[in-house]
């Protein structure tokens, strides 16, 4: 990321730190024992499927429900705190907007609510999606409340952007528009983006950073880079899996499928990998289904994502 206009201390406080984090909810606990951090300034993909903790976990950063368990800082402050509200913005699907008010009021609202306010950021959103000021918000389409919501949380400048799945009713066109303003608004602000989302291959460009949440708790995290480093896939061109099993001797199995007369696996080899040609690595999606496919995979994290309690699983 570029130098941020808040100072390079600033970058140094994690984005998001969370601390034996869980929370439990009647038909059993969503995230537990997680422990994890966000460097800042990152663009981050937060992935995993439905109800591994994604919401959960955004949710407590933004201050909308309190750990059962651990805890969780943004920026170093308690999400409840002034520090933490002026510097984060969350948008989800529902997008918390009022369908009475005209867009000029909605930019308003924003203005008047928000210390750090940019009133060109938020006008520059509505104007690229040929939105009138004067529309009032109940009467706009799915992807231009979309719009609206965008400028309300950029306009706020923060720190932190928490996005949960927002842009799920977007084409794929304006998905991509939104993504590269996001990556330009961070760039420029030295903000940092969660983006939770379960298009993967449309975040592989945009992402610098994945947090991977799978049966309630983290089970990848740190840089993108550095993690597609330490995996490889390793194909048997044939159907014979003794063969394959022989193949993957001294190699810790991810995930294994198979399909045109072949055979793949997913598997973790560390840094060195790096230095072996002979197993190409995977593509982020590929990274992101094995570890999908095994929930019980031995977890991984990198140095930047641990914490300093020593709760983390070494890289």
């Amino acid at each position: 990321m570029t130098d941020s206009p808040r100072g390079q201390g600033a970058l140094r406080v994690p984005a998001i730190e969370a601390v034996g984090l869980g929370r439990r909810y009647r038909r059993g606990w969503a995230l537990r024992d997680t422990s994890f951090r966000l460097p800042a300034g990152r663009i981050c993909a937060l992935v995993g499927p439905n109800g591994a903790g994604k919401t959960t976990l955004l949710s407590m950063a933004a201050n909308l429900i309190e750990p059962t368990d651990g805890a969780i800082t943004v920026s170093g402050h308690h999400p409840g705190s002034a520090e933490a509200r002026e510097g984060t913005a969350f948008l989800s699907q529902q997008k918390a907007l009022y369908p009475r008010f005209r867009v000029h009021e909605i930019l308003r609202m924003g203005r008047e609510l928000n210390p750090t306010w940019h009133q060109e950021t938020a006008e520059a959103v509505i104007e690229a999606g040929n939105i009138p000021m004067s529309a009032r918000v109940g009467t706009l389409s799915g992807g231009q409340s979309t719009r609206v919501a965008f400028a309300l949380a950029l306009g706020k400048r923060p720190r932190l952007m928490l996005l949960d799945e927002p842009m799920a009713d977007l084409d794929p066109l304006v998905r991509h528009q939104m993504t590269d303003l996001l990556q330009a608004e961070a760039r420029k602000n030295g903000s940092t983006v969660v983006m939770s989302s379960h298009l993967v291959s449309e975040l592989e460009s945009a992402c610098d950073y994945l947090v991977l949440v799978n049966s309630g708790t983290v089970r990848l995290a740190g840089e993108v880079d550095t993690l597609l480093a330490q995996h490889r896939r390793l194909t048997t061109d044939s159907p014979d899996h003794e063969r394959h099993r022989k193949d993957l001797e001294g190699h810790t199995v991810i995930a294994t499928s198979g399909g045109d007369g072949r055979i793949t696996s997913l598997v973790r080899t560390g840094p060195a990998a790096s230095h072996d040609p002979g197993l190409p690595p995977p593509t982020l999606e590929e990274l992101v289904i094995g570890y999908l496919r095994a929930p019980d995979a031995p977890a991984l994290l990198a140095p930047s994502a641990r914490v300093a309690d020593g709760s983390e699983v070494a890289a």
